[in-house]
């Protein structure tokens, strides 16, 4: 699967997700446990922010929508329609050049394993599909070291071998599912 594709297919479930966020208190627990609802759609907003920034040169701006649904949908549209345009082959992370793709790849990584976590939020069971888990699981071994363990992501939970991609991948992040 191409980054592009990796990237739209974690949109599409996200979006699904935040659908049902529209409904539910922005105070709720997530699955990370020093965030609320409202901090997780706040992050995944400085997410989709950075991927326009990585794509376009450009920030995305804010929104003139209170509604954070509404927001995240905007701007959901904008990364796709930047990736659509064409981005560069590499972007700057610092004074460090990322190839796009990298980029484009640990993106999805981080939209659908927030996506899962608003859908857990508001009390919903979205699994990941099996394709994508198992896809962002490779990418997520090949980004996530051990230094991150306890900074950006938990530690891993153990899951059988045999358990389905969704399960491993959550697993892998710190998640239980």
């Amino acid at each position: 699967m191409s980054a592009g594709e990796l990237l739209e297919r974690s949109l599409a479930y996200a979006l699904g997700s935040v659908a049902e966020a529209g409904s539910a208190g922005l105070g709720r627990g997530t699955p990370c446990a020093e965030w609320d609802l409202g901090d997780l759609l706040g992050h995944l907003d400085d997410s989709l922010d950075a991927l326009y920034e990585g794509l376009t040169g450009a920030r995305i701006g804010l929104f003139p929508h209170a509604d954070r649904v509404c927001g995240f949908r905007s701007r959901a549209r904008a990364v796709l329609g930047a990736w659509a345009a064409g981005p560069p082959e590499d972007v700057l992370v610092g004074e460090r050049p990322l190839d796009v793709r990298v980029m484009a790849a640990v993106g999805a990584v981080e939209i659908t394993v927030h996506g899962w976590d608003v859908a857990r939020a508001c009390g919903q069971r979205r699994p990941i599909p099996d394709g994508l888990a198992a896809e962002l699981l490779s990418v997520a071994r090949c980004v996530v070291g051990e230094e991150d363990r306890g900074v950006r992501f938990a530690a891993p939970v153990a899951v059988p071998s045999c358990a389905e991609p969704e399960v491993r991948l959550l697993g892998f992040l710190g998640r239980r599912s």
